[in-house]
């Protein structure tokens, strides 16, 4: 576990053709994109990477591919969440027998679980799986938060239970987070979820962020990361301002996946709009909002 996750680490979109089949000639150029960049790791299979639409023969490739391409030149991480804990574990151990440098968790969705089992269910896939683990609390889309508590407790009892990104639209739960995680394990890395968080989130004693806006917009959430870490808090306050107009992006398409890839073809770069159905194609008025929004951050 040599590999210490911080900063800022885009959860990367998965790019498809017209015809929903992975292009993995326009991915490697995202990816070798993202490379150039400041941002600290990829995080591929996330939210934003439509891993819930995917197939498990797809959601493989796209692994398999991902970390093949990068080939160690920054820290990959690799969503492997399922509905049930041995689906998930067999997902962990193929990002382990690909070259994955960690795996990101979400918990199990569906059926809410008792806190008891919400703790096995990490416990062992910790217990079982070697790498770096990453929780993942996204209770607007499992339906279920990962108590506080939980958390505390598999930070103490699980050392490969590395850190935590926490896409809860509250400031105050990542600081509740820190402040009861913090004490016991202060290695444990907290990353907030939404891009609007990221400032408030290192201020608070987080690690960073995993931001969607790092895909297209890594001037403003690295350079934020890099401010606070240089003490120019002045500097870091007016790119999280410009920052703050991406966020209402992301409700203008639902899922937001094709929102992400137009925002990246409006930076320069050449890649296919498309997603796995049911998401469909952006109306030509939601491309001008994304436009203007864009605009209004000065990212273009």
């Amino acid at each position: 576990m040599s590999v210490k996750f911080r900063g800022v680490i885009p959860p990367v979109p998965t790019l498809f053709d017209d015809r929903e089949q992975f292009d993995e000639a326009a991915m490697g150029r995202l990816i070798d994109h993202l490379l150039t960049t400041e941002v600290d790791g990829l995080f591929f299979l996330g939210s934003a990477g439509e891993f819930a639409h995917m197939s498990d023969a797809l959601r493989t490739q796209v692994m398999k591919f991902c970390i093949g391409h990068v080939a160690g030149r920054k820290p990959v991480l690799v969503g492997i969440a399922h509905s049930g804990t041995q689906a998930t574990l067999a997902f962990g151990r193929l990002a382990q027998e690909y070259g994955a440098d960690g795996v990101v968790v979400v918990n199990p969705w569906y059926n809410p679980l008792a806190e008891d089992y919400l703790f096995e269910h990490y416990r062992y896939i910790a217990e079982n799986l070697p790498l770096p683990i990453v929780l993942y609390n996204f209770p607007g889309l499992t339906g279920q938060s990962i108590p506080v508590a939980c958390i505390v407790r598999l930070a103490q009892t699980c050392p490969n239970i590395v850190g935590l990104k926490d896409t809860v639209d509250t400031l105050s739960h990542i600081r509740e987070v820190i402040h009861a995680v913090k004490p016991v394990r202060p290695d444990f890395a907290v990353f907030a979820g939404y891009d609007e968080y990221l400032l408030g989130t290192l201020i608070l004693g987080g690690d960073g962020a995993i931001p969607a806006s790092a895909n297209f917009a890594p001037e403003l959430t690295c350079g934020i990361y890099r401010h606070w870490r240089q003490g120019e808090y002045d500097q870091a306050n007016a790119l999280q301002s410009r920052l703050s107009w991406i966020p209402a992006l992301y409700g203008l398409d639902v899922p937001f996946y094709n929102v992400v890839k137009y925002a990246l073809t409006q930076i320069g770069l050449e890649i296919p709009v498309h997603s796995l159905r049911p998401t469909g194609p952006l109306t030509e008025q939601r491309k001008g909002q994304i436009r203007e929004a864009l605009a209004r951050s000065k990212i273009i």
